[in-house]
Formats: C-alpha cells, sequence, structure tokens
C-alpha cells in the first residue's frame, strides 16, 4: 500500500494551489483527480464561458496570463492555465483516480483513502473539491414533464437545444450570461430572477474587482445576515458589462419573479419581481457611493462617471408581472436551472459534516485531526472560492499541517 504525509483530493484551483505550498514545506504528498487538471472548466461549463474576473486579478502570484491583462479569459485558457500551473511547480498529480472512500484510522494517526486504483494511506487529508460539486435543481417541475428540463452545467449552446422558447430559471452570472445568449441566438426567453447582488462591472475606470480590493469587501470575513446564499449577477461576456435585468426586458427577455410551484404544465410565479430587482439595485448603488466615498477620501484621479447611477425604467413585464406561466402555451420546451450547487462529501466517512451536509470547519481545519478542507466559500474571507483568495487560504492550511507534521515528529531528549 502506498503512503504519503498528505493526500489532497482534487487538482483544480484549490488543489493546485495546495500543492505549491505543501512543496515549498517539504510536504511529500499527491494529488487525486478523478478527470484531467481542472475538469469542471473543461466539461461542466458552456461554450462561450469566460472568467467573471479580469486575468490581472484572477491569477495565482507566481504566473500571469498571456494576452491582455484587463481581458476575461475564456474557460479554455483558465484550464490551460491551471495545467501549465502544475507543470511549472511539478505538482505530483495523478489523472483519472476516482476517489471512493476515505476514512480516519481507529486508534492511530492517519487515514485509510481507498481509490479506483487501490488503497493510499496518508497521515493528512486535504479536501480540494471546491464549491461546485453537485447541481443543485428545486423539485418545481416534475421529471415527467414533456419539457427538457437541465442544469447549467449541462448547457452548452443554443444550437444543441431543442427549437421553441427558453425558461431560464436563477438570475446570479451563470442564469444572466445564459439568458443573453439565448435571446442574442434570436430564442424567446423567459427569465426567472431571485435575491441577487448586482455589482457594476467597471465604475470610474476601474473593475469590480478592483473596487472591491481597496474597499476591503474581499476580505470580509463573515457575510451579512441572510446574505451567505445571495447570488451575484456580475459579467466577463463581451468585454465585461454590468448585468442590467431591466435592459435584458427592453431587449426582449420577459422577466419573471421567482419559480414557486408547478401544476398541470404551469409554472407558478412568486410576486416577488419587483423587490427583487430593487434589492439588486440598491446593492450596485452602495458601491457606488463607497466608490465615491474613497475617491473623496484619498484623492485619487478617477473621472465622474454620473451615468452608472442611471436606473432605467421599469419594462411591461416588472410593472405588470405575470403570475402563472403556461409552458407549452408559451412554446417553452427548455428549462434551465442556473440554481447553484450542493456538497457532496458521499465518499468522506468522518465526523465533520453537518445536518446539510456541509463542512464543519474553522478556516478550513476540521475536527477531525489531520483532515482539512480548501476551497470553500467564506473559508476565511469573501474571496476565499475565487482563484486569487484559495492560494491564500491554501498557504493556511499547509501551514497548519507543516505544524502538526512538526509536533507529531517532536522526540524529547529523555528519550
Amino acid at each position: 500500500m502506498e503512503n504519503f504525509d498528505t493526500v489532497v483530493i482534487g487538482a483544480g484551483q484549490a488543489g493546485i494551489a495546495t500543492s505549491e505550498h505543501l512543496r515549498a514545506h517539504g510536504i511529500d504528498h499527491v494529488l487525486l483527480e478523478r478527470g484531467r487538471i481542472a475538469e469542471r472548466w473543461r466539461s461542466e461549463r458552456w461554450d462561450s464561458l469566460v472568467a467573471n474576473g479580469p486575468a490581472w486579478h484572477d491569477r495565482f502570484p507566481g504566473l500571469e496570463f498571456s494576452g491582455d491583462r484587463d481581458a476575461f479569459p475564456r474557460k479554455e485558457c483558465v484550464a490551460q492555465y491551471f495545467e501549465d500551473y502544475a507543470k511549472m511547480i511539478d505538482a505530483p498529480v495523478r489523472t483519472g483516480v476516482t476517489v471512493t472512500r476515505a476514512r480516519p484510522h481507529e486508534n492511530r494517526v492517519g487515514f485509510l483513502i481507498e481509490t479506483s486504483q487501490g488503497p493510499i494511506e496518508a497521515r493528512h487529508l486535504v479536501c480540494a473539491t471546491g464549491p461546485f460539486q453537485k447541481p443543485a435543481i428545486p423539485p418545481i417541475i416534475p421529471e415527467s414533464s414533456d419539457v427538457l428540463q437541465m442544469h447549467s452545467t449541462a448547457y452548452r449552446n443554443p444550437n444543441a437545444l431543442p427549437e421553441g422558447a427558453v425558461l431560464v430559471i436563477g438570475g446570479g452570472s451563470s442564469g444572466s450570461q445564459i439568458a443573453a445568449e439565448l435571446h442574442d441566438a434570436g430564442r424567446e426567453v423567459f427569465f426567472s430572477i431571485g435575491p441577487h447582488d448586482r455589482p457594476p462591472r467597471r465604475y470610474r475606470g476601474r473593475d469590480n474587482v478592483w473596487w472591491l480590493g481597496v474597499l476591503g469587501i474581499w476580505n470580509l470575513d463573515t457575510p451579512a445576515p441572510g446574505t451567505e446564499h445571495v447570488t451575484i449577477a456580475v459579467s466577463g461576456a463581451h468585454g465585461g458589462k454590468t448585468v442590467d435585468f431591466r435592459k435584458l426586458a427592453q431587449r426582449g427577455i420577459t422577466l419573471l419573479g421567482m419559480s414557486s410551484g408547478f401544476e398541470n404544465g404551469v409554472l407558478h410565479i412568486a410576486d416577488d419581481l419587483q423587490a427583487n430587482l430593487d434589492a439588486g439595485d440598491a446593492n450596485m448603488l452602495s458601491l457606488l457611493e463607497a466608490a465615491d466615498a474613497y475617491v473623496a477620501r484619498t484623492g485619487i484621479d478617477l473621472p465622474e462617471e454620473p451615468e452608472a447611477w442611471v436606473i432605467p425604467d421599469d419594462p411591461a413585464c416588472v410593472s405588470d408581472p405575470i403570475r402563472e406561466l403556461d409552458l407549452e402555451r408559451n412554446n417553452i420546451r427548455t428549462v434551465i436551472w442556473a440554481t447553484g450547487f450542493q456538497f457532496n462529501y458521499d465518499w468522506l466517512e468522518a465526523d465533520t459534516l453537518d445536518d446539510r451536509g456541509r463542512p464543519i470547519h474553522q478556516r478550513g481545519v476540521s475536527p477531525v485531526p489531520g483532515l482539512y478542507f480548501v476551497g470553500l466559500p467564506w473559508q476565511s474571507r469573501r474571496g476565499s472560492s475565487f482563484i486569487w483568495g484559495v492560494w491564500h487560504d491554501a498557504k493556511f492550511i499547509a501551514d497548519q499541517i507543516s505544524i502538526q507534521k512538526n509536533y507529531l515528529a517532536y522526540t524529547p531528549n529523555s528519550a
């Protein structure tokens, strides 16, 4: 049986970052990846996807993206970036290895990891599978319905869908980009939107990520009450533009409130569209206000942008919202659920998950000795699940493993 000091499960951004820091400590380790490096970027995203942050920001410190630093890299470029980074740091990645079970040993330190290529033992185990593990589809429309239902991870492009109108459910980054792409391809689109944050893409000549940095928002260590799972509507598509749902409606997309039920082919819509849009506007305006205050306080020379404060008039689908949507009558043949993800640690047999299957941890350190997590949302700060943020969290975890390794190696002089 093979034996390593540390086994890292997952070779995406979290796993590669962890490997770099483990190597810096001289810690013997291996990364186990069921697919290829950055597999989800390659096979679980739509064809036209680009990163939601510019290349200068969404990267690890040791390597820049090639090309325009202000551009938003295509998904293929992001996957290649992680592959190049793994080669640069000589990360010990094993691809095509599925972990079927992992559990701590009884009465001694370490873990037994069972894989598709045989068992492995390790003193430390790092779960670096990230936050996008199991697509979440609310049980609203029965699977027996005639309409084709898919999660955003299965969507590829408009031509791959059946003819007819499309209902997109979920007003975050994925939903807003997919709805716009379908409309631009000539599809009739109905778009169901829930509560969301809607930051500006750029303001006063600086990208949103820059403002979040200088305003200290990336470093917030806990979400505001009720905001932990609020979706964020931001896009790097077409060079990066602010997501404005009212403008999407003006282009011909029909906006809906949250989908609340389904009966006899009719989707029931909550009466919350206006409230959701207004809350998203308030979120955007609050960031603009904070940015203006920063400029006034620091004296930095950035051009004013009064047009960014203008909120378009409500379109008819907002002022007179649809409360019931007959799918057949509206020729809706496809429903795309852009409704996020759930954790899935079915393979992990350790007392470190809550009743909803979420990891119990402090900054990624599990209460189970030797078990760690990297890549979780809000693991240590708001930026934790982003490329640049996970790198810093991975360093903290590698530091903790090194500290524990040194404790376990200690032998008193009397011995």
